[in-house]
């Protein structure tokens, strides 16, 4: 699916790290010295490799179809039909000699494709599968995929299932739970922020969580702040759009202000009414002096996805199309005073 959004975006590689001058150390030394390097980057270069491929959010080039096997050893667990299924009876029945983790994987990625035959069956067997599923590679490749979906019904089973699998209840105690490993555990805090908005979009304690995300996305740490305006956009609510616009207008990291363009656009769950709430505060920030024609591009991409219009780069032909396209009856939100000049 093609992004209005991420096809202006551009990827930068990684500063290489300075060398240090050897020029007056033996051979001997060099030739230990680099076998011992290459050996450590080995090692660190297979495990970022796994770690980048865990947090990395890029769903369109993980999905892949795969074979989903079952083995004899593992039980059946029947599934429970949904009240009008939508899957035929044999789709049912196959997918009931599964075992529960591929049940959950078969019925989002038929999901994915075919919603009303399938969404109906996730939601009504959730509570049996808690327990019985694991956070593995192949059903987080599967949650991202259907986040990816114009479906909202589709990302809301995702979230679900992904809550499912990571033994998070809908509850202050999964709360704490993430919170402290954002406290505490900083190797846990990337995807911990992300499924802390996801818990806070299922109804628990959402301005707490919102309170949490808009702290974590003022943190000095770059990566900190990246999961935490991943979180915001998970987390889905009217109150998430403004600190998004903060970040798109002031973030100090172009792929962080890419992320909140992206996320207020079509990322993320927002539904179409609030992404067009933000519609007058994107057209406000073309008035800031302080945002670079990179973060301008930004801005100008967002409205194209969000409102299918497209001006260019002309702010009055934008504004005019709003003020005849804007309905009375939709509230207008107020913008703080410190939001857009800040």
């Amino acid at each position: 699916m093609t992004d209005p959004v991420t096809n202006i975006l551009s990827t930068q590689s990684a500063p290489s790290p300075r060398s240090a001058n050897h020029r007056d150390l033996p051979i001997s030394t060099h030739v230990y010295r680099y076998g011992f390097l290459f050996l450590v980057l080995a090692g660190l270069s297979t495990i970022a490799g796994y770690q980048a491929a865990r947090i990395e959010f890029s769903a369109p080039k993980w999905f892949h179809t795969t074979t989903l096997l079952t083995f004899a050893t593992q039980p059946s667990h029947t599934l429970i039909p949904a009240s009008d299924p939508g899957a035929s009876n044999a789709d049912v029945e196959a997918i009931s000699h599964l075992a529960p983790q591929q049940q959950a994987e078969r019925l989002l990625k038929l999901a994915i494709d075919r919603p009303d035959q399938t969404l109906g069956l996730i939601h009504k067997n959730l509570d049996s599968w808690r327990g019985h599923l694991e956070d593995t590679d192949q059903l987080f490749h599967l949650v991202l995929a259907a986040l990816d979906s114009n479906d909202p019904r589709v990302r809301v089973a995702a979230v679900e299932i992904d809550l499912v699998a990571n033994n998070l209840m809908k509850s202050p105690q999964s709360l704490s739970k993430l919170l402290n490993q954002i406290e505490n555990e900083p190797d846990d805090r990337y995807l911990a922020l992300w499924r802390l908005g996801a818990l806070g979009n299922r109804g628990v304690e959402p301005t707490a969580v919102l309170a949490t995300l808009v702290r974590y996305s003022r943190d000095v740490n770059q990566q900190t702040r990246f999961w935490a305006v991943e979180g915001l956009a998970m987390l889905g609510t009217e109150e998430s759009i403004d600190p998004l616009l903060s970040v798109l207008a002031h973030d100090p990291a172009q792929k962080i202000r890419e992320r909140a363009a992206t996320n207020l656009a079509r990322s993320g769950m927002l539904t179409g009414e609030q992404r067009l709430a933000a519609v007058p505060q994107l057209l406000n920030l073309l008035d800031d002096d302080s945002v670079d024609p990179a973060t301008q591009n930004l801005i100008y991409a967002a409205l194209r996805a969000i409102t299918g219009a497209s001006f260019g780069r002309d702010p009055g032909a934008w504004r005019d199309w709003w003020a005849h396209h804007d309905h009375p009856e939709k509230p207008r939100r107020h913008v703080p005073k410190n939001l857009l000049f800040a």
